[in-house]
């Protein structure tokens, strides 16, 4: 990938919103696709009571309108001012107590896990092919591709990936290792907690203009310790983004 093309897929612009200062992408084709649009804000007309507690607007109790769902809340139900990273915000914006929860375990994601996607070593298998290639796996900077590299270049789009399962290996007290599968829709990936470790995972991912599914396997590296730990945390990391974009098409 060229230099020009990288600089043109990362390019960002300031724009101001009624609800505040936005860091966008400049071509909308290459924004994140854990991005957000948004919402219509509920007309003022429509609003005479808070949409929670029920009371009446007035002179005193003023309405104010939840940047990240739209609707429509006293002050006391709509306090909080929190980072929205998903729509962009520059900065904390007014959310209501449902929305604000939601958007500070989403920051958390941005802080922590888009950072241990920047680079992780992995054994690559694609299709049914019996020999792997080691290969630099990478979250690209406008969160739109999945980059692997080694002798060979792939790029996989996000939003292509139709299933994640992180492989692990458990050890349960009188039997022999084990080897599971935690899907997409699991609650909680198995190197997060319990017996079992992760020692990699399974893709299926689609590309524009073929047919049929593409898969392909990730297997942790177990010769070197602090590589080893790294991996597993890009995993864990994988995981939680392809859940929070797994819930975001249901939004």
């Amino acid at each position: 990938m060229s230099s020009e093309v990288s600089a043109r897929r990362d390019a960002k612009k300031l724009v101001r919103s009624p609800s505040g200062l936005r860091m966008v992408p400049e071509h909308r084709a290459f924004g994140s696709p854990f991005g957000l649009e948004e919402p219509q804000w509920v007309p003022d007309k429509e609003c005479r009571r808070c949409m929670q507690c029920d009371a009446k607007f007035d002179f005193l109790t003023r309405k104010h309108h939840c940047r990240r769902c739209g609707k429509c809340f006293c002050d006391r139900c709509c306090s909080q001012k929190v980072p929205l990273r998903r729509m962009c915000f520059v900065d904390p914006v007014r959310q209501c107590a449902e929305c604000a929860l939601v958007s500070l375990k989403e920051a958390e994601f941005y802080d922590k896990q888009l950072k241990v996607l920047l680079s992780a070593t992995f054994l690559v298998t694609f299709g049914n092919s019996e020999k792997p290639e080691t290969m630099t796996c990478r979250l690209s900077n406008n969160q739109r591709y999945l980059f692997l590299d080694g002798d060979s270049h792939y790029e996989i789009e996000i939003v292509h990936i139709s299933t994640v399962q992180i492989l692990t290996e458990g050890f349960p007290p009188g039997e022999k290792d084990i080897h599971a599968y935690t899907s997409l829709r699991g609650s909680q990936p198995a190197s997060e907690g319990g017996n079992a470790r992760a020692t990699g995972m399974f893709l299926q991912y689609t590309v524009p203009g073929t047919e049929g599914v593409t898969q392909l396997k990730l297997t942790v590296v177990e010769d070197v310790t602090v590589g080893r730990r790294q991996a597993v945390a890009w995993l864990v990391a994988m995981h939680k983004a392809a859940k929070l974009l797994y819930e975001s098409r249901d939004q």
